[in-house]
């Protein structure tokens, strides 16, 4: 997957910051974001630890009073840390057997590891039966969440459908239209190059954003991203030289601004008006909205990716670790938080995540306007899009070969290197690396 928010900003600052270190098992490191214990109406007879991150976080504790109500003797402690703390910690957890919690948060980016390390329980399994309620999901995302011979170890909670926001001003100052910037890639780059010499402001924020994006273009159900289904490396196909084309065509072009996504330079892209479409999950519209760029409201809009692309950008599971200590409560956590309408529309309204649960998605709360999107009912394309994204497998080197592809692909666009030879040395270097861990 793409790089996800490393730093992203946590808005749960209000958090109840009580004798974190004490609070913490062994294994989590002391850079704790911070410590939620959510007191139990009378004496507890067990407690329920959840590991997260920012800002998912926040649904939890918008959670918290329905899980007391239902839950009185179970106190429930909400371990957060920031994104790469946490998973770092996690994973640490995991290959120790130490220090696990009873629920563990995961991000699409790590769920393919995470699954291939074997510390999950199947949800498929007796007593939990998460097969019975995959209907009750997009049917992407509960993809996303099988690992090794099909066990079911995470259930998710909000999904990214991807989408191009772009700055509506900026194109109509350009004389572009929605139509020119999502026809096909050519015409995104041409409709680039007009908004750059008109404007001055760049296409997009970063070549790598099209690359990624670039490279989920025709896959189709069961098809992995870089790896088949016997785990041969895919790097040196057709789908992977044309997405690098189009990134060094951008490059090459001046279309982007080679702002890194989550750093400052990106931001202040948003900001000032520099950077006029971005290719990212639906919940972008959130971050602009919140803290990114909240004086840019009503100049964006937000349409398909070009050329038909269907894809997912980020999204957030909950899992239980084998050496969970109370999985009885543990799964009813999960169930909550992924499959009660009434949570997942309170954490839509207080994360700006997308819901992955179906029927959420025909509340009438998706056919609201937005008003950041100058009044435009976004949640519907959305919608629409997630319901058409493939049933894409996960694989335990996902986040191993997106770090080799990221690197290789720099080499393209900032060396020179030939695509053809950055493939091969990608693939080289995967199969390599993953035959040593």
């Amino acid at each position: 997957m793409p790089d996800f928010p490393l730093t992203r900003r946590s808005a749960a600052r209000a958090l109840l910051v009580a004798g974190a270190a004490a609070a913490l098992p062994a294994g989590f490191p002391a850079a704790v974001e911070a410590v939620a214990q959510v007191a139990p109406t009378r004496a507890p007879t067990s407690v329920l630890r959840v590991a997260t991150f920012p800002d998912l976080d926040r649904a939890a504790i918008a959670a918290a009073p329905r899980w007391r109500a239902l839950h009185p003797d179970v106190e429930l402690k909400l371990l957060s840390m920031q994104y790469a703390d946490h998973h770092l910690s996690m994973t640490t957890a995991l290959a120790t057997g130490s220090g696990l919690p009873d629920v563990m948060a995961i991000d699409l980016r790590y769920i393919g590891k995470f699954a291939g390390s074997g510390g999950f329980v199947d949800l498929n399994q007796a007593p939990f039966n998460a097969a019975a309620h995959a209907d009750d999901y997009v049917r992407f995302a509960m993809a996303q969440g099988v690992g090794p011979n099909g066990a079911q170890i995470a259930i998710p909670a909000d999904i990214g459908p991807g989408t191009l926001i772009y700055r509506k001003d900026l194109l109509d100052k350009a004389g572009v239209s929605e139509a020119e910037i999502t026809r096909d890639w050519a015409s995104y780059l041409a409709a680039g190059e007009r908004i750059r010499k008109t404007t001055g402001a760049y296409l997009m924020a970063d070549a790598a954003d099209l690359r990624d994006i670039a490279l989920r273009q025709g896959l189709q159900d069961g098809e992995g991203l870089y790896f088949d289904a016997e785990g041969r490396v895919l790097v040196e196909s057709a789908r992977f030289r044309h997405a690098f084309e189009l990134g060094r065509a951008a490059r090459r072009a001046g279309l982007d601004a080679r702002a890194i996504s989550w750093t400052n330079d990106w931001a202040a892209g948003f900001k000032q008006g520099r950077i006029a479409t971005q290719m990212m999950g639906a919940w972008l519209v959130g971050q602009l909205r919140n803290w990114i760029a909240p004086q840019t409201a009503g100049l964006w809009r937000s349409a398909p990716l070009p050329g038909g692309v269907q894809a997912a950008y980020g999204g957030s599971f909950y899992a239980i670790p084998k050496k969970a200590t109370n999985k009885t409560a543990a799964w009813d956590f999960v169930r909550l938080m992924t499959a009660d309408a009434q949570v997942q529309l309170e954490s839509l309204k207080v994360l700006d995540s997308f819901p992955a649960m179906r029927a959420v998605l025909r509340d009438p709360v998706m056919d609201e306007p937005i008003a950041f999107l100058g009044g435009q009912r976004a949640r519907q394309l959305w919608r629409e899009t997630a319901s058409h994204i493939p049933a894409i497998p996960v694989n335990r080197f996902d986040v191993l070969a997106t770090t080799v592809i990221r690197d290789e692909f720099e080499r393209v666009i900032s060396k020179g290197k030939a695509i053809a030879e950055a493939l091969a040395d990608a693939r080289y270097l995967i199969e390599r690396r993953a035959r040593h861990r």
